[in-house]
C-alpha cells in the first residue's frame, strides 16, 4: 500500500509539472506573438527600424528573466549561479536562437550590425570575461558595465532619432499607440510569467528523474531564461521581421551583461570561484562566431544556422561529459 501511495504521488507530481510545461510553452508562444506585433508596430509608429526596437525595447523586455534570476542569486550570495546563468543564456542566444531563426528565414545583415552592434557586443563580452577571471565583480567593474550599457542605449536612441520621420524607409502604422504599448506590456508579462512556469515545471521533472543540479543549471535554467528571446526571434523570423530577430539577440546579450550584471553587482558585489575558463571562452567565442558568419555574404543562411546550432550542441556535449 505505501508503494502504491508513492507511485500515485509520483504520478500526480509528474502530471502537474507536465501541465505546467505545456501551459508555459503555449503561453510563451502566444506572448511572443503579441510582443512582436506590438514592438513592430511601435517601430513603424516611431519611424525607426525594427533593428533599433529589437536592440532596445525588445532586448530589455526579454532580458527580464535573466535579471530576476541574477538579482536573486546576488542577494543570496550565489555569484557562480548568476554568472553561469548569463554565460549559458548568452551562448544559447548567439548560437541557438540566431541559428534556429535563420533556418526559418535568410536574415540580411545590416552594415550597422556588422561594424557597430556586434563589435560592441564583443567588447562588452570581453570586459565581462576579464572581470570574472579576477574572481570578483566589484562595484568598480559593475560601474564599467553600467557605463557600457548607457553608451549602448544612448547611441541606439541617437540612431533611432536619425531614422525618425523617414517615411520612405518605414511603413505607416495606423494602430493606436495605447494598443501597441498594451500589446508589448501584455506580451512581455505573459513571456516572463509563462517562461517561469515552463522552467519550474521542467526543473521539477528533471529533479524527480534524478538529474543533477549542475545539469539543470547549465541546460534548463540557462535555456529557460532565454525562452522569451527564442520565442520572440523565431516568431519575428516567421513574420519576416529579420531586423527584430537579430537585434533582439544582440541587444539581449549586451543587456544581460552590461545591465543585468552591472545593476545587480552595484547592489551586491559577487564572488566567482567555480566558473570554468572554457565556459568564459565559449561565451566570447559564440559572439565572435556569430560575427564571422554574418561577414560571409552579409546575410545569415540556413547552413550557417545549422553551423551555429551544431557549435552549441558540441559545447553542451563537452559540458555534460566533464
Amino acid at each position: 500500500m505505501p508503494y502504491w501511495d508513492f507511485m500515485c504521488n509520483f504520478a500526480a507530481v509528474m502530471i502537474l509539472n507536465i501541465v505546467y510545461i505545456i501551459v508555459g510553452l503555449v503561453g510563451v508562444l502566444w506572448g511572443a506573438d503579441r510582443f512582436t506585433d506590438g514592438a513592430c508596430g511601435l517601430a513603424r509608429k516611431w519611424k525607426v527600424s525594427e533593428l533599433i526596437i529589437g536592440l532596445t525595447i525588445v532586448a530589455l523586455g526579454t532580458s527580464l528573466p535573466e535579471f530576476v534570476v541574477s538579482f536573486i542569486s546576488c542577494l543570496r550570495g550565489s555569484g557562480d549561479m548568476s554568472v553561469g546563468n548569463i554565460i549559458g543564456s548568452n551562448t544559447f542566444n548567439a548560437l541557438v536562437i540566431v541559428g534556429v531563426s535563420c533556418m526559418l528565414l535568410t536574415i540580411p545583415v545590416e552594415r550597422g550590425v556588422l561594424w557597430r552592434d556586434l563589435p560592441f557586443c564583443i567588447l562588452v563580452t570581453v570586459a565581462f570575461v576579464l572581470f570574472v577571471m579576477t574572481g570578483e565583480i566589484n562595484r568598480i567593474s559593475a560601474g564599467v558595465l553600467c557605463a557600457l550599457f548607457v553608451v549602448f542605449v544612448a547611441y541606439n536612441i541617437y540612431i533611432g532619432k536619425r531614422q525618425r520621420g523617414n517615411a520612405n524607409e518605414v511603413a505607416e502604422e495606423t494602430t493606436p499607440m495605447w494598443k501597441l504599448v498594451g500589446l508589448v506590456l501584455l506580451g512581455m508579462g505573459v513571456l516572463v510569467g509563462c517562461g517561469q512556469m515552463l522552467v519550474s515545471g521542467a526543473t521539477e521533472v528533471a529533479r524527480t528523474l534524478g538529474v543533477s543540479e549542475k545539469v539543470i543549471g547549465i541546460t534548463i535554467l540557462a535555456a529557460g531564461t532565454s525562452l522569451p528571446e527564442l520565442a520572440t526571434s523565431v516568431v519575428a523570423a516567421r513574420k519576416g521581421s529579420d531586423g527584430l530577430a537579430l537585434g533582439n539577440v544582440i541587444g539581449s546579450n549586451v543587456f544581460n551583461i552590461a545591465f543585468v550584471l552591472g545593476a545587480c553587482n552595484m547592489v551586491s558585489p559577487m564572488q566567482t570561484k567555480d566558473v570554468n575558463l572554457v565556459d568564459l571562452l565559449t561565451v566570447l567565442g559564440s559572439v565572435v562566431l556569430l560575427w564571422l558568419v554574418c561577414l560571409t555574404g552579409r546575410q545569415l543562411r540556413r547552413w550557417e544556422g545549422v553551423l551555429l546550432v551544431a557549435a552549441y550542441a558540441a559545447y553542451l556535449f563537452y559540458v555534460l561529459s566533464h
